[in-house]
């Protein structure tokens, strides 16, 4: 089957978008409305043959696949890294005039008094560079890949940093449990450092074959590292052997919805930052008529998630 990106699309108004340098972008218009790439961040491919350097091996299809994660997947060059970064110190900072289209924004989300976790969604509508990272073609190719060449669509980012020396925890958890009212499961999570992570600094860390069982309850994710301790079997906790995930900037992990996850807290001399981008196969629904995420207009339970908050990445 033919991969081709999701070029031909146009803002809502039904013109074709210009492509604009980044550096020169200073507006706060609401991105969420233009479902393609804005700037030059990255090189669109134009043929299936342009798409293929981009393909994952089925080496590293059977290693998600067997063990709920696959780590080390270069998504960025060093210059990509560097530009989101320079948004990144502007959107942390409350008074910028794009803050109110966060869906969420928690300038210290860590209840150890002791430790700082900022964590935010909804970014992809503020800056040009966070908004064309969707379109990634590295990032869209593995997606769909591990999706089961489904095409995909986009769910809501993320972004962790953890400041050096009291960088707060993420505890133990499983994505999936946050987001049940969206069905079926057929979601993915990418996590990219625009540092470099290590246990030193508060890399992600995995369970390896937890994708395999079940749903668990939710803990607090910016609570109690071994929370979810609670709620395992004692099966479970003997199979409960985590493995660090320590990546250079610019590369990324994709995880299995139900793959328990976390990462300890940063108390060494470097920052630990990093952005998320959570997908699902197209043709997911939503499971609830409440707000999904805040500020966004519910989807009826039933409904496809599609429209201006959920695009189409890659269609297959």
């Amino acid at each position: 089957m033919e991969c081709r990106a999701n070029l031909s699309l146009q803002t809502t108004s039904g013109v074709a978008l210009h492509h604009h340098n980044i550096a020169t972008m200073t507006t706060t218009q609401d991105l969420s409305k233009t479902h393609q790439p804005i700037s030059k961040l990255f090189n669109q491919p134009q043929t299936p043959e342009e798409w293929e350097q981009y393909r994952l091996s089925d080496e590293q299809i059977a290693f998600f696949q067997e063990n709920g994660y696959l780590p080390n997947v270069k998504l960025l060059e060093e210059w990509q890294v560097d530009q989101l970064r320079d948004e990144l110190e502007d959107l942390t900072d409350p008074n910028h005039p794009g803050h109110s289209l966060f869906y969420e924004f928690h300038s210290n989300e860590s209840t150890d008094p002791n430790a700082t976790l900022f964590h935010s969604l909804g970014h992809w509508r503020i800056k040009p560079g966070f908004h064309d990272i969707l379109w990634n073609p590295a990032f869209v190719m593995a997606a769909s890949q591990l999706l089961g060449n489904e095409s995909v669509r986009f769910w809501h980012d993320q972004l962790f940093c953890k400041p050096a020396r009291h960088g707060g925890v993420v505890a133990w958890h499983q994505d999936y449990s946050y987001w049940i009212r969206t069905v079926p499961m057929q979601h993915l999570t990418c996590w990219v450092g625009l540092d470099n992570a290590s246990t030193e600094n508060g890399c992600l860390h995995y369970v390896p074959g937890s994708h395999r069982w079940g749903l668990l309850d939710k803990p607090e994710l910016a609570g109690d590292m071994e929370g979810l301790m609670d709620y395992l079997t004692e099966e479970q906790k003997a199979e409960f052997k985590p493995v660090p995930v320590e990546m250079k900037r610019g590369y990324g992990s994709f995880h299995h919805p139900l793959t328990v996850h976390g990462s300890y807290a940063n108390h060494s001399e470097q920052s630990r930052r990093a952005f998320v981008l959570n997908v699902f196969a197209n043709g997911t629904q939503s499971d609830s008529n409440d707000e999904l995420l805040a500020g966004v207009p519910p989807v009826k339970k039933g409904e496809k998630m599609e429209g201006q908050f959920f695009p189409l990445l890659l269609q297959r």
